[in-house]
């Protein structure tokens, strides 16, 4: 018998429409989440433990935090061979990114959810739980950090991104392709994430902003993320890392302030890396100290760059820590 720990927080997938009113609100318990199974799922045991009740799109990052930590307590104990959340699909991807840093833990760490609330004769919710129960119960699933099980595919958590508002095949890996897929009974895994790292810390830093850049965007935004005191910044920037003219002027001053600003790009695919002049091209942003974030998202940049600065490191030690994580060679 494989134990489970079935943690729940709320999200679509535990959201109906409040009675006399317009709104979808979380407001189902993970006991009927998992009352509402239609697999019988034998050979598994399912513990629930209720985190939270909250739409994914109201977490912040020590909520996230917290998630993770509890997590990681979770699969210390001998009597929990896996651990499956569910989770809104908003944050997911960031929650579960934030999981994949901070857990210690070699068992399966699975999110789910839906895209259909609790409500919808058509909910997508049971289904995806009982697949993501089988992964956290598989020994295939060992080893390979936190994941995202949604439409009996596999992801990664370092990789996958949400990409449709509405449809229940929402979660992409654009770049390197799920990890396996659930087939029935059976969990396949034809990958293996090469690119993880592990971060053991007892707190985080949230105040991290995010920027995305578009045609004439202007630097004023950065100056005003460091008055309204963000420890850091992440842009996602244009291509393989360039900005409007007037960005590396504005980026050298908060650096040598001792804020990391962080370079991704807006892109889906593909990596930053330091080529263009020009004024704010990719050479002119690493003339100005900016750090490159290879192929990690905007999304995920930001959460790596709380996760570090969290260990209370100087700015070189933040720099050659986050290019460790991310993958990052030169730049």
């Amino acid at each position: 018998m494989s134990n489970i720990r079935l943690i729940t927080t709320g999200g679509t997938i535990a959201s109906s429409r409040k009675e006399g009113s317009d709104r979808v609100v979380a407001n189902v318990s993970g006991a009927e989440l998992k009352s509402r199974l239609h697999d019988p799922l034998e050979g598994i045991g399912i513990n629930v433990d209720d985190f939270c009740s909250v739409g994914s799109f109201a977490f912040d990052l020590p909520l996230a935090f917290a998630l993770a930590k509890h997590i990681d307590e979770a699969l210390a104990s001998d009597d929990c061979d896996g651990v499956v959340v569910t989770h809104g699909t908003d944050t997911m991807e960031e929650s579960c990114y934030m999981a994949d840093l901070i857990v210690g833990s070699d068992k399966p760490v699975v999110f789910t959810g839906a895209q259909r609330h609790a409500g919808d004769p058509d909910t997508d919710g049971p289904r995806n739980i009982a697949e993501a129960v089988r992964v956290a119960a598989s020994p295939a699933a060992r080893g390979i950090g936190a994941m995202i099980v949604f439409e009996q595919d596999i992801h990664a958590g370092r990789d996958v991104t949400k990409a449709h508002t509405s449809r229940v095949d929402t979660f992409r890996s654009s770049s390197y392709g799920k990890l396996g897929e659930v087939d029935g009974e059976n969990v396949f895994i034809y990958r293996r994430p090469a690119q993880r790292f592990h971060a053991k810390v007892e707190r985080i830093v949230p105040e991290v902003e995010l920027m995305k850049l578009a045609m004439g965007s202007s630097p004023a935004f950065l100056n005003f993320a460091v008055e309204q005191g963000a420890r850091a910044i992440v842009v996602e920037a244009f291509g393989r890392g360039n900005a409007p003219n007037g960005f590396a002027e504005a980026i050298a001053s908060i650096v040598e302030n001792g804020i990391p600003v962080i370079i991704a790009s807006r892109c889906h695919e593909g990596r930053t890396r330091p080529i263009y002049g020009g004024g704010s091209g990719g050479k002119d942003l690493a003339d100005a100290g900016v750090i490159f974030s290879g192929d990690l998202s905007g999304l995920k940049a930001r959460i790596l760059a709380s996760v570090l600065l969290g260990r209370g490191a100087g700015p070189e030690d933040f720099r050659r820590e986050f290019k460790k994580a991310a993958g990052v060679h030169s730049g």
